[in-house]
């Protein structure tokens, strides 16, 4: 059963009526005074879509019957609206808010909320734009920068419910704000729920509301990224409601969503179930050629499906498919670049059982890059089966087998000093020639190590890169799209293998992208993917001056 189902049923019940008036009275105003303020729509009247306006009937004219006071109420005070990017949500609920803010009672408190400054800017700067786009809004209000607020000095009328004697307001409030408390709301929209890892935002908000005979907490978002966050556990109530497991008679919930992940890629006619504007404004065109991306990529297609079609992975999946690792059977070794240069990348051990360095190279007029990675694993570690126990291991080997056939060595003791990979590079250096141009190398506790390259090979060498999303993401994609097109020799090392096997991607609230491991089992290393992700963001950064190096 549908929700909108569920509460056409409850009619049925006396207690439960339709009147559509007050809900026709704030649709005819925002069609009568709202104007688009943005491109392709500016300056055209705000016509809402019949799915806007089921959603407007439906706050505004489902009413109950209240026996302690003995008078028709709204009957939602709670609105969850879940609804795939680009369409509409934020210009509909600021469109909402403009409306009741004049045809509701004098003295009305909204509140524009979110995570940070700025998303909890975009409804309330929708709200003020659309004010300033009409003459009439425009000269019985105005804004300052505590607010929104009826009178404006240009007013010859002082009292009145549009003017200062009507001490309504619209206001905007981040997770950053002080003083949540003591708000004496009527209408609040917290936008972006999906970012927030717990209610510690929500319910000052929440709970501002309960004076009211008839508030509006409204809830926006798309799915999101976070795992078990607020949003997780505001849906999977929503679907026990939806279910009759749960009773919330109050809470309005509507979900545009998918059936299932499977229809996404077989049936284009179904995405208007998460995309109800698709075509509207949001173009069919753009979603494809997304969903094409999402095919080709799986460090985008997590988030694109989140965004686009409100699918959610409640765990990271494996990174890349295995005849894409396995396609890139080339090798070579370091004496095919003695006397060159390299970029390379270091990721020390965090947990002293697994470090890895890679030397990234590339010849003149040839696309392939060029990996070599020696992995360095502690005795203590390396004699332990536990520690490389995991299906991606398909052949069971160990630190030990894999040491006799050249691709790790085994330290002795129980850490890996961060020496161990510096000496490994002067090491190349004096055997083969090979003289790093930059080296890479992730923060933690590496001070020894840049210490140490700076030394032996200059200042200007250890590069330290973020271990973040935001500087990750361009050379994961870079590594994957290289991967994918056939362009990488890492001499089919099969600790690299199965490295690669036992990535996953994680994305932030904005597409980001970086590698993390498979959960589940303790041998599910990636030190290996880390380094040769180092190496092609230091490659990014200095690819111009390397290539020079190179000829």
């Amino acid at each position: 059963m549908t929700g909108l189902d569920m509460y056409v049923s409850e009619l049925d019940h006396n207690e439960y009526r339709i009147n559509l008036k007050p809900a026709h009275k704030r649709i005819n105003f925002i069609e009568k005074h709202i104007k688009h303020f943005e491109s392709p729509f500016a300056g055209k009247p705000f016509l809402l879509t019949i799915e806007q306006k089921a959603i407007a009937e439906t706050l505004f004219g489902y009413q109950y019957f209240d026996t302690e006071y003995n008078k028709w109420f709204r009957r939602f005070q709670e609105v969850l609206l879940l609804e795939s990017r680009k369409n509409g949500k934020t210009p509909f609920l600021a469109a909402l808010a403009i409306a009741d803010f004049f045809c509701g009672p004098m003295g009305q408190k909204f509140l524009c909320a979110s995570n940070d400054h700025e998303q909890a800017a975009l409804v309330f700067d929708c709200i003020n734009y659309f004010r300033e786009e009409s003459g009439v809004l425009e000269r019985c209000t105005r804004k300052n920068n505590q607010g929104i607020f009826f009178g404006n000095r240009k007013q010859k009328k002082k009292k009145g419910k549009y003017t200062k004697q009507n001490k309504s307001s619209i206001k905007k409030m981040s997770a950053k704000s002080g003083a949540k408390e003591g708000r004496n709301l009527k209408f609040a929209i917290v936008d972006e729920v999906h970012e927030m890892k717990d209610d510690k935002t929500v319910m000052p908000v929440r709970t501002s509301l309960t004076t009211q005979e008839e508030p509006v907490y409204f809830e926006i978002t798309t799915e999101g990224v976070v795992t078990d966050g607020y949003l997780d556990k505001r849906l999977e109530e929503a679907r026990k409601v939806l279910k009759g497991e749960l009773n919330r008679p109050r809470w309005l919930i509507w979900l545009y969503t998918q059936d299932s992940e499977q229809e996404v890629w077989q049936d284009e006619s179904t995405w208007v179930k998460s995309n109800p504007l698709l075509g509207i404004c949001k173009k069919w065109s753009t979603l494809r050629g997304l969903v094409e991306e999402a095919r080709a990529s799986r460090t985008k297609r997590a988030f694109i499906l989140a965004k686009e079609f409100n699918i959610k992975y409640s765990r990271p999946n494996a990174w890349l498919e295995e005849k894409t690792i396995l396609q890139n059977d080339g090798t070579f070794t370091l004496e095919d670049f003695r006397n060159s240069w390299c970029i390379a990348g270091v990721d020390l051990s965090e947990t002293n059982d697994l470090s890895a360095v890679t030397l990234l190279f590339l010849k003149p007029n040839d696309k392939t890059k060029y990996l070599h990675t020696m992995y360095f694993v502690p005795e203590s570690k390396a004699i332990d089966p536990i520690f490389t126990e995991s299906p991606t291991n398909t052949e069971k080997k160990n630190y030990l087998e894999w040491e006799a056939e050249g691709w790790c060595r085994v330290v002795k003791g129980n850490i890996i000093d961060d020496n161990v990979a510096a000496e490994y590079l002067w090491e190349v250096f004096e055997e083969y020639g090979i003289r790093p141009y930059r080296v890479g190398y992730d923060a933690w506790k590496a001070r020894e190590f840049k210490n140490r390259v700076a030394k032996n090979f200059g200042d200007q060498v250890p590069i330290q890169v973020g271990m973040n999303t935001f500087t990750l993401n361009v050379p994961t994609c870079n590594l994957e799209d290289d991967l994918k097109d056939g362009l990488v020799n890492y001499q089919y090392n099969p600790m690299c293998i199965w490295n690669f096997k036992n990535t996953a991607i994680r994305n932030d609230s904005k597409g980001f992208a970086m590698p993390v491991k498979l959960q589940g089992f303790i041998g599910n290393k990636i030190d290996g993917t880390m380094a040769k992700v180092i190496a092609y963001e230091v490659l990014k950064e200095f690819k111009t001056q390397f290539v020079q190096k190179v000829g």
